[in-house]
């Protein structure tokens, strides 16, 4: 057996951290030009990954404990299972105007432990961690406090919500000007998840603030690249089942209501999911990362500087011929199957007594019928225009549809996404994961808001589409659809993350190379490779079954001073990928060949890994010796605990690091 060296931190420590512990220079044309010792890292956290405080006095009943002003609410694991009712109350908002409940009202946490441990304690610190090994790895290095930035926001709440109630994108325009005044450099930013579509819309408020003449320049002075981290460019289908089914986010939310909940008038909560679907549903946020249709956009409010001020009240949706060609809206498969009565108000599932009183001619005019909606029929309300005799909240979510999305006087985030005007943009994401990619959906008999039940889901894996029933363990048949070259990252599909290789130019140059440390033995290169618009580029390179690799997809040739790459992680997770060691070396590799004065490639070399740091150095048994006898050795140092500890780097890290200019 082989002794592992300790996990290694967390991926958005790199892209801060490599360029904030060095005071080189750079003499690349097309890169910042200046000490990059001053650069700042600015964190967009994902969806649910900021803590909220309470921000009132709520007198619990039935518990001892109470609700006091910056008490923890998202997350504290104790108030949710021993007062779960007032939990609740602090958590979710007004379905329809956003507000609070008049009771208790919560607020987003400040600074970087906003984002670090979601419930801090012995117990539930680690399995709430998010950020917190990086932080802990910066301080190590002797980063300054004011070099990390961490602009947590409140993700219950739509983009235009964010700013009428939290001025959160001019507060954030006013972090980066801030970090400009206090660093003397720009910042890097780091987006996972929902924080990039947080930071899309802040791209596009930005022009409504700025001068057109002044807004790239002011993106050049401020933002020096761009770290886009399992981004859902095209949404997630997992938006659509929390929003008719309900979604937990891993906590035991159901079961603990199903316990806990006492008062009558909540007790409708205590059903299955549907306590889920409630709390995720209040939440305006909830349709933002709803799938959509990448042939469909909306008109540029942006064009209102040309037009005399003048903007239209509802942005125009309208869908590019191929919309209507093709069978999916460019996803995999139809994102919803659902059962509903033929009749309105008539039971889909009769009981027993109700088929023997029932004349049969009727019976059959009553049989559920199956409707299915692609991505663009979600998107545009079509789906819960048609539900609406059926279930009561679609009243919400077509006004909030309307209101917060399509009617929004920014940005309909419903809409593809083209390259940002940013000079170093950096699209990462997992891939060959088992995702869901549709639901089939029937009434379940009870009422809201477990009217749904869930009767087969369609994965995405390894380039097929699979189907199964829920209700059994076996797997199921293989289906028709459109499926892509590989999977999604388990959360995302592949489709919506991989948007962001339409971002790359007519040449790409494409490296596959193992995600261990390698000899370069197994690594493939192809350059100069055609990229034809809207198709994906997939690489003819081999695999082995055994070894999970990282596809580069590289292009610094199609714009003039920009440079877009796109990663490909096999088996990494949406929710850990942040937390990636194979990521962070990759970004720290990177940061470290742009800041050399002696570079000669656009980016840093494939042809070998190595160990970086001692603790990349472990003990190999079988050989009887430290693994990587090129680059470590043993070093015993008073206080080792076991051989693996006292393997060590035989060169400095810096000397090591030279070997990948």
């Amino acid at each position: 057996m082989k002794e592992r060296a300790p996990r290694l931190p967390s991926v958005a420590s790199i892209a801060v951290a490599v360029l904030l512990v060095t005071g080189l220079r750079t003499v690349y044309s097309a890169e910042f030009d200046g000490d990059y010792s001053k650069l700042s890292g600015i964190i967009i956290p994902g969806f649910a990954s900021t803590q909220l405080r309470a921000w009132s006095l709520l007198d619990c009943p039935y518990s001892p404990l109470d609700f006091n002003p910056l008490d923890l609410v998202w997350l504290d694991t104790t108030k949710l299972l021993s007062a779960v009712n007032c939990w609740l109350k602090c958590m979710m908002l007004d379905p329809f105007n956003q507000t609070d409940n008049a009771e208790c009202k919560s607020r987003p946490d400040s600074g970087l432990s906003a984002i670090t441990e979601l419930d801090p304690g012995y117990i539930t610190g680690p399995l709430s961690s998010v950020w917190k090994e990086w932080i802990k790895w910066c301080i190590q290095f002797g980063i300054e406090a004011n070099a990390i930035i961490a602009v947590p926001y409140d993700w219950r709440l739509s983009p235009s919500m964010l700013e009428e109630r939290d001025l959160y994108f001019h507060t954030l325009k006013l972090t980066f000007e801030t970090a400009l005044k206090l660093r003397g450099g720009p910042s890097l930013v780091f987006g996972h998840s929902l924080g990039n579509l947080v930071f899309r819309y802040f791209l596009e408020w930005l022009k409504l603030e700025i001068a057109p003449k002044h807004y790239n320049q002011w993106l050049d002075d401020h933002i020096h690249a761009y770290f886009a981290v399992g981004a859902p460019l095209l949404g997630s289908p997992e938006t659509v089942k929390a929003t008719l089914f309900g979604n937990t986010f891993g906590l035991p939310v159901s079961e603990l209501l199903c316990v806990n909940i006492v008062l009558t008038d909540v007790y409708s909560l205590a059903r299955s999911q549907g306590t889920a679907r409630l709390m995720f549903n209040s939440f305006s946020s909830s349709l933002w990362m709803i799938p959509h249709s990448k042939y469909c956009t909306s008109d540029n409010p942006y064009w209102k500087h040309f037009s005399g001020g003048f903007r239209k009240k509802n942005q125009t949706y309208h869908c590019e011929e191929q919309e209507y060609r093709s069978n999916y809206s460019g996803w995999p498969t139809n994102l919803v199957n659902i059962e509903i009565p033929s009749i309105p108000g008539f039971d889909a599932y009769p009981s027993l007594q109700e088929m023997v009183e029932t004349n049969l001619s009727a019976m059959e005019c009553g049989l559920p019928t199956q409707l299915s909606f692609s991505a663009r029929e979600v998107a545009d309300g079509t789906l819960f225009r048609a539900i609406e005799d059926y279930d009561s909240d679609t009243k919400r979510l077509l006004y909030q549809l309307q209101k917060s999305y399509h009617g929004d006087p920014v940005l309909n985030p419903l809409t593809p996404w083209e390259r940002p005007p940013i000079k170093n943009i950096f699209c990462i994401y997992g891939v060959d994961l088992k995702t869901e990619v549709g639901y089939y959906f029937a009434p379940s008999g009870k009422p809201y808001p477990d009217n749904w039940i869930i009767t087969d889901v369609v994965y995405e894996i390894e380039g097929s589409l699979y189907t199964r029933q829920v209700s059994q363990l076996l797997s199921g048949n293989l289906v028709e659809g459109n499926p892509g070259a590989t999977s999604g990252d388990e959360t995302v599909p592949y489709n919506s993350l991989s948007l962001c290789k339409s971002w790359l130019g007519p040449k790409v140059n494409i490296t596959r190379a193992p995600q261990a440390e390698h000899d370069g033995s197994d690594v493939q290169v192809e350059l100069n490779v055609d990229h034809l618009p809207e198709e994906d580029i997939v690489p003819n390179m081999t695999r082995s079954p055994r070894v999970k690799y990282i596809t580069y997809y590289e292009d610094s040739e199609s714009i003039p001073g920009k440079r877009t790459a796109v990663w490909e992680l096999d088996k990494a997770n949406h929710r850990n990928i942040v937390r990636s060691p194979v990521l962070m070396r990759e970004l720290w590799l990177q940061m470290w060949h742009d800041i050399r004065p002696d570079t000669t490639s656009k980016f840093v070399t494939k042809a070998k890994r190595g160990p970086l740091r001692d603790d990349d150095c472990y003990w190999d048994y079988g050989k009887a010796r430290c693994a990587w006898a090129e680059y470590c050795e043993y070093r015993y140092i008073f206080g080792d605990v076991h051989l693996g500890q006292s393997c060590r780097l035989k060169n400095s890290s810096a000397e090591t690091l030279l070997n990948y200019l």
